[in-house]
């Protein structure tokens, strides 16, 4: 299938590493022009280096997304390169955790208030950047990548950020619609990422068994019994950011490979 992608401009946060790295490398692939936004000048700089070996047109642009300042200029100067914005793709934020939840007496206020910051403002920012220059043209998408902390309960402020994301997500779909922009949420679950390896051993760490046997009851918590990748989370996104998706917008796209049991509706 032909995603019509080719030729259209688009940010990645997060882009340096994971799911995000993922989306981008899914967008460059389908002739997407990429602007990839992180903070860290190493990562972003390989991460840079990693699509211009594939042929991508990218820009690689630093930006803490709690400087609102900052999301600003990277917006700028990405429609200064590129002509404008089509496709918005949110996926900084701080990872979750696969370890043992928090009791409610060890919540401290100023985690709870990064993960806000961090997450749902520094998402807000960006789309609130970005679609001055997509209204104008009549189309845009924009994707938000949560998680399916916000489905069940375990990670306290895990479910309030992915929970807030969700809403935030809705509120953007109805006001954009009439002018032809797309906005959804993503909620992957523990992906197979670089970091994949550490989560499982803070995970073995936490429950006191071996990493293998926390690699298989990660496995069973899906219905395919394996991990998704990265990759494979952003061949999902990449539809979503196509013209190919314009029936799906405001709602949640679940890309964990399946929960057992509850049946959504």
């Amino acid at each position: 299938m032909d995603l019509r992608l080719g030729g259209k401009r688009a940010i990645v946060t997060g882009a340096s590493r994971g799911i995000g790295l993922a989306v981008a490398r899914a967008l460059a692939a389908e002739g997407v022009r990429i602007a990839l936004v992180a903070r860290g000048e190493a990562g972003l700089k390989a991460a840079r280096d990693d699509l211009a070996g594939r042929g991508a047109d990218v820009l690689a642009l630093s930006a803490d997304s709690a400087d609102d300042d900052a999301v600003r200029a990277a917006v700028a100067q990405t429609a200064d390169e590129f002509g404008g914005v089509d496709i918005l793709v949110n996926a900084a934020a701080r990872p979750a955790q696969a370890s043992s939840a928090r009791p409610v007496t060890d919540l401290a206020d100023d985690d709870l208030r990064t993960e806000m910051e961090t997450k749902v403002l520094g998402y807000l920012r960006f789309a609130r950047a970005v679609v001055p220059h997509m209204t104008p043209q009549g189309w845009g998408r924009i994707i938000n990548m949560s998680g399916l902390n916000a489905r069940r309960t375990g990670d306290t402020f895990g479910s309030i950020r992915n929970v807030a994301v969700s809403a935030l997500t809705k509120n953007l779909a109805d006001e954009l619609g009439p002018h032809g922009i797309n906005v959804t949420v993503v909620h992957p679950g523990l992906t197979v990422t670089e970091r994949a390896p550490e989560l499982i051993a803070s995970m073995a760490a936490a429950r006191g068994i071996s990493e293998s046997e926390a690699r298989s009851t990660l496995a069973a918590g899906t219905s395919l019994r394996r991990l998704v990748t990265a990759a494979e989370v952003a061949d999902v996104v990449a539809f979503l950011a196509s013209p190919r998706s314009v029936a799906i917008t405001g709602d949640a796209v679940a890309v964990g490979g399946g929960v057992p049991g509850p049946i959504w509706c």
